[in-house]
Order: structure tokens, then sequence, then C-alpha cells
């Protein structure tokens, strides 16, 4: 699967005796384009639905349905428009379900683009190879280790970092790193993969390479270089400083802004993609019809042309990377706490509720405040846009998937611009909103939370003390002891509802 370079037109294929594959499709004129291409550029790691980890080829990333739902496509549709011979080699760390789907698929897979006219299926060929981080440990470190390898990216969700809520950097105490860093013969943290990989890199001789992190995290590349750095720092490896210095000179760590709403597949997806392919899909994903990538643009080593596929590459990603994490992310948590509180599912449920557009908006343009003004970033047309996808009806976008691990994202997509705007002395009534929506649904509805336990435990005792015992969890004793903000989230907390 990864020695050739074939490249065919991919459609609706009879469907033969006995259970249909994808893998069944042939050649129909007209039909959507796939490349199929042997080889090894992109090593990717993913976690949400299917694992936590780096994945292989010339490229590579992790958070299997996000990844195949964004980067994949930018890929195939770059060597589609200028060729290269890239491929995605997938690697999933928790969940084996995304292997055994595609794995007998030959890595081919479906895209629908859930348009609110209709879903619009195609098929993405640019997964050349799916693996296992820890059963297919030793085929993983190969990858990491050659020169084929150029790049590698990753989709594991703010909690796959394993970082120190108060440091920010890596949680030495977190059992799969301690257990990575007393010699796991196959690690099992993000940081000890790539440690290991890179160090296995430099002794087969020290090819460049770039590690882009995908994740919903201001500053993610640093984030991602720092993690890998202290958990090498904290090896008792004897080769250490050397490995150090060469990361410092041969490994990038481009920061990145991936924009595209990714729901969970469900059985109805499934049927979805069967019915346009005539043939079943296990391996099925969607998306909403909006897309955007922005690179930074340091790069250590061959890439994808991934700008003849739209991707915009630019010295520096934090305007774009704050305006979403703070207006679309920030929103969606928002809203995701108020709906559930209000008895809706899904997204556009909440769009359709008379408070939930003027929701958006208002927070939007609160939180709006916080960012730099930055040229060609037209920041109402982006809250625009982010009703306009939010109230999609096809999206089926469920508010409790958005709800999930709300200790690891408020940080970035509140905390932050409440500093900022507090310390400015600005108003914040719609943040206090949101925390108070958040601590809500902590005392009211089961949690589906890495902390889930610590933040039950913040309700004991006086219930108006709860607000700033989470803030304190969250390492952010400034706001907890900003007694104007405690008190608005407590009036905030004695509303029945969400705002009409």
């Amino acid at each position: 699967m990864l020695s050739g370079r074939p490249c065919c037109s991919a459609g609706r294929s009879h469907r033969s005796a006995g259970p249909a594959q994808i893998r069944t499709l042939e050649r129909q004129p007209g039909a959507p384009l796939f490349v199929r291409d042997g080889r090894p550029t992109v090593v990717g790691a993913e976690t949400a639905s299917t694992g936590e980890g780096p994945r292989a080829s010339r490229h590579a990333g992790d958070q299997q349905d996000e990844c195949r739902a964004h980067q994949a496509l930018y890929t195939e549709a770059a060597e589609a428009a200028h060729g290269g011979g890239w491929g995605i080699a997938g690697v999933t760390q928790r969940s084996r379900s995304v292997v055994d789907a595609l794995r007998p698929q030959d890595g081919l897979y479906s895209f629908t683009e859930r348009r609110p006219e209709g879903p619009a299926t195609r098929v993405v060929g640019t997964v050349t190879e799916v693996l296992h981080a820890t059963d297919h440990g030793a085929r993983l470190g190969a990858l990491l280790a050659s020169p084929e390898v150029t790049v590698v990216t990753l989709t594991v969700t703010e909690k796959g970092y394993r970082r120190d809520a108060a440091t920010g950097g890596l949680a030495l105490d977190d059992p799969l790193v301690r257990g990575d860093l007393a010699g796991r013969p196959a690690p099992a943290s993000v940081a000890g993969q790539l440690a290991v990989g890179l160090r296995a890199r430099l002794r087969a001789g020290g090819a460049p390479v770039s590690l882009v992190s995908c994740d919903n995290m201001a500053d993610n590349g640093a984030v991602l270089r720092r993690l890998v750095r202290e958990f090498i720092a904290a090896t008792t490896w004897d080769d250490r400083d050397r490995l150090l210095d060469w990361i410092a000179g041969s490994a990038a760590f481009p920061a990145t802004v991936v924009d595209r709403i990714v729901p969970a597949t469900t059985d109805t997806d499934l049927r979805t993609a069967a019915r346009a392919l005539t043939v079943d899909d296990a391996g099925a994903v969607t998306g909403e019809p909006f897309t955007q990538w922005v690179l930074q643009d340091t790069f250590a080593a061959d890439r994808p042309r991934w700008e003849a596929a739209g991707v915009r590459f630019v010295p520096d990603v934090s305007p774009y990377q704050l305006a979403k994490l703070r207006l679309l992310n920030g929103s969606h948590s928002l809203i995701a706490y108020l709906g559930l509180a209000d008895g809706c599912e899904t997204v556009a449920d909440v769009l359709a509720t008379p408070w939930g557009e003027r929701t958006v908006r208002v927070y939007c343009a609160e939180a709006a405040q916080s960012l730099p003004p930055t040229e060609g970033l037209d920041l109402p047309a982006y809250i625009d846009s982010l009703v306009d996808r939010f109230a999609n009806p096809a999206m089926h976008h469920r508010v409790q998937q958005i709800a999930m691990d709300g200790s690891q994202k408020i940080p970035e997509r509140w905390l932050a611009p409440l500093r900022e705007l507090r310390a400015a002395g600005r108003d914040t009534p719609l943040l206090a909103t949101a925390l108070a929506a958040w601590a809500r649904l902590i005392r009211d509805h089961s949690l589906d939370d890495p902390r889930a336990g610590e933040l039950r435990r913040a309700w004991d005792g006086p219930h108006t003390d709860a607000p700033a015992r989470l803030l304190r969890l969250l390492g952010a004793e400034d706001l907890a002891d900003d007694t104007a903000l405690i008190a608005s989230v407590r009036a905030e907390l004695a509303r029945p509802r969400p705002p009409r």
C-alpha cells in the first residue's frame, strides 16, 4: 500500500455478492477523483473518537475523524493539483475501531459534506496505512525515524497532551507519562511517542522534520515543542542533550489553525454514505461545508503543496488562532452548556431558540474586544459566518459532544479573554454567563471530563463558594479572587434557565 502511486477515480459501484466494501469501488466516468499514492509522507495522530497519537506518512496526524475530514482532504487536493507523491499513515492510540474499519478498505473512506440542501459524499484516498500506536509500535517508530516521513501532524484534543494545569508544561506525574519515562517498550503518551521517534530519527541520520499540532490550543506549535523537550529532559538517556540540540536545529513546530466542525459519525451517517456510494463504508466521516486551514510558514523539510488546495501560510497564526478559540470555540462551549440546560440536543436546536443567535452574537462581540486588529481578518463577517454555520440543520452536532472536557477547554476559550478584558476595565457579562453555565452543568448533569471528580467536589459545602473553587481548580486564582466576577457568576447561577 505504501509502494506505488496509482491514481484513479471513484464513484458508484454495483454491489457484489456478499458484504459490499468500499474497496470494491471502480472507475466511473465523471466520478470524484481520489489519489492513491504509496510514498509515506505524513504521519498523523488522533484521539477524539479514535485514539491519541502520531500518524505516519510524509504527513502525520491524530483524532482520526477530524483529520480525515480536514487535513487529509487538503492533502488530497494538493496532490491532485501539484503532485509530489504524498500519502498519510494514520495512527490511533486508544480505540482500535478506526484500524478495524479502514484496514479492510485499504485505507479508503468517504467524506460527506453536510450541506443544508442535502449531503454530498465523496471517496478519499490519501490514507495509505492505518496503525494503532502501541499494537504497531515498531512500525510507528520506523516511520518516525524514516527520512521519507517529513511531516507529523497531531489532532489529539487538549487532554491528549497530558499538560499540567498549573504550569502548562508536561504533567510528569501523569500515569502515561510516568510509564513512558520508566521505559515502557511501546510509549503511550504523545510526548513519549514523539520523543522516542525523534531519538530514533537522530540515530538514523537526523533528517529534518516538521511536527504540527492541529489542536485548539493557543501557540499550539510552541506547546508541542515544550512538551517534547520536557519529556526528553526528564529522561535518563545518555544522548538527551545531543537530541535536544538536534531538535533545536532540525525539527520545526509550526503553529496552525484548523477550522471545520466535524461531528461524531452516527449510524445515520453510515447509511447516508452507503446510499451515496452503493457500498458500505465502515470508516465514513462527515463535516460542515466551511473549511479553513492556516499554517505558520516555518517548516523544516519538504511538505505537500497545501497552498494549491487553499491553505493560507502566514508568518504568525496567533490572530487567527485567538479568533477561532475565543469566538468559534468559546461560543460553541457557551451554547452547548446553555443548550443542555434548556433541553436542546444539537447546536442547530440552540440557534432555533429565541435566545440562541442573540447569545452567540453578544458573546462574540464581548470576546472580540480581546482580539488584536489584524489585516485580512474581518471579525464581523466571521461572526456572521459562525451564526450561519451553527444554524445549519444538516450538521446534527450534539451539544453533549461539545460539552465534553470543559476543564481542558475553558482556560483558553474563556479565562484568557476574561483576564485581558477585566484588566482593561471592561465588563464581561457574557463570559460570566458562560462560567455560570459550566458550573451549572457540573452541578446538575453527568459529566464527561478527565477531572470530573474534582469538579463535582467543588459543589460540596456552601454553594456560593463553588464558582471560586472551580476557578481555582483551573489554576485561575486571580479570577477566583475577583469578587465582582464571582458575584456576577453567582447571579447568573440564580437564573433557572438560559436568557430569553
